[in-house]
């Protein structure tokens, strides 16, 4: 039993093994990729240093800070800081182009576009942003900056698109701090459902969407669903199991002729949730996994939830998904959502849309374990927003490699001319292929799947 296992572990390892020239072919596809970006950089420094940057957040490194990279190919630690940390160039320019080149290689009119914040801890307090608040990677309250990422999920793949620094009040109202921190004078305190009504005005457009999605941080703000109803955004929106609805298919209260009419009570959506009978749920096959076919009960009814003050807002869709354990006997997870989508929707596309809304998690994982996303050492306004900016693009990176390695045609791994890819590419950069570190690789290897009842499963 044993040797017929070492056999098949052999044969396992060298199913794993790639050839030497796959890697040299990397090189100049990383160079070509890099050129669109680096456009808009007016000097040649400027133009070797992002790509050299680029290169060691895609590396085997195990801390991707300027020091580490500057050291990995052979530079002054002072010329890449500077570039990263104090240069004057525009960051906005690498953005658009990264969302031009989302839109075109995987945009589908029925896409979720999703918005996470994610925390990086920091011990401190000159880095900007940084105060006591919410980790999450911490599990706790703690010293950190915080990113609010927006995403973009098609059937086709995940990628993250852009990001905005949140500044606590305490920052902002501290200008003198704000000045050495290199905060621009004309940033003011923005919540962070601002600053993601922000990133969806400028490259919603851009983007084609049918959904906005978000964690219960998100959804949790009466006025963010509000704005975004608005701007006539179909949204699914996860809410707090204490979230107050009235359920619109209760009639309502008999008016006794005296006084103010009744009105529906207000209900916590976990006590509605366990007061609806085994009819209104309806069982959905959301996936395939390791263990069998994911299953989930859900449900949707028409409500008003509470706004400010006591209010009612406008009408929404309450929709909750169950899940159980593998003997089906217990609820083990119940999330609950709001949109304002018809109540015609079917509930197979409110756990298409929700389903979606767990693969910016996925995004930030990847760029965190693979390019670099949390290794800065930046203090400054601009350093933060350099440094996300170039790990975002280096993610993209990678997902067009993961993208081009699931090809089936086998010559579209050959270069078309491999002589030229056996010398260096460039005088500038040199890079140095080593085998990529396990821990950094674990998360981008996909299973393969024999179905997907939801087309947005991507794995």
């Amino acid at each position: 039993m044993e040797a017929r296992f070492e056999v098949r572990k052999e044969e396992l390892l060298d199913e794993c093994k790639l050839p030497p020239q796959t890697f040299r072919d990397m090189t100049p596809r990383l160079e070509r990729f890099m050129e669109p970006f680096t456009e808009s950089l007016t000097r040649e420094e400027q133009y070797a240093h992002a790509r050299t940057y680029v290169c060691g957040l895609l590396s085997d490194l195990d801390h991707k800070n300027v020091e580490s990279i500057a050291y990995r190919f052979g530079q002054g630690r002072m010329g890449l800081q500077r570039f990263v940390g104090f240069s004057n160039w525009d960051e906005s320019p690498l953005i658009d182009e990264l969302i031009r080149q989302v839109s075109k290689e995987l945009a589908e009119s029925d896409a979720v576009i999703v918005f996470d914040p994610s925390a990086f801890p920091k011990s401190g307090k000159e880095s900007v942003g940084v105060t006591r608040q919410w980790c999450g990677r911490l599990g706790k309250i703690d010293n950190c900056q915080v990113g609010v990422f927006m995403g973009y999920v098609s059937r086709k793949e995940h990628a993250l698109v852009d990001t905005r620094i949140y500044l606590p009040k305490e920052w902002t109202k501290d200008r003198k701090r704000c000045r050495k921190a290199g905060v621009p004078s004309r940033v003011r305190y923005r919540t962070r459902h601002q600053l993601c009504l922000e990133m969806l005005k400028k490259h919603g457009p851009r983007l084609p969407h049918a959904w906005i999605t978000g964690d219960d941080e998100m959804g949790r703000s009466y006025a963010f669903r509000r704005d975004l109803q608005e701007l006539e955004e179909q949204y699914l929106l996860a809410v707090p199991s204490n979230t107050l609805i009235r359920d619109l298919e209760v009639p309502l209260p008999e008016y006794c002729g005296t006084g103010r009419k009744p009105n529906r009570p207000w209900q916590r959506v976990d006590r509605w949730d366990a007061s609806m009978p085994a009819e209104k749920w309806t069982r959905i096959d959301v996936r395939d996994g390791a263990k069998g076919p994911l299953i989930v009960e859900a449900t949707a009814q028409r409500v008003f939830a509470r706004a400010s003050q006591r209010r009612e807002g406008h009408e929404e869709i309450l929709v909750i998904f169950r899940y159980r354990d593998r003997d089906n006997r217990q609820i083990v997870k119940t999330d609950y959502y709001l949109s304002n989508a018809s109540i015609e929707t079917p509930l197979s596309e409110f756990a298409r849309a929700a389903k979606a809304e767990h693969r910016i998690e996925e995004c930030l994982q990847r760029s965190k374990s693979e390019a670099g996303l949390a290794d800065y050492e930046v203090r400054s306004w601009t350093g933060w927003q350099h440094h996300q900016t170039l790990s975002l693009i280096a993610t993209w990176f990678l997902l067009k490699e993961t993208r081009r390695g699931k090809k089936m045609d086998a010559c579209d791994h050959a270069a078309t001319n491999p002589r030229r890819h056996l010398g260096p590419t460039s005088p500038r950069v040199r890079m140095r292929h080593t085998v990529a570190h396990p821990t950094r690789t674990r998360t981008a290897i996909s299973s393969k799947r024999t179905g997907a009842p939801l087309p947005l499963e991507t794995t």
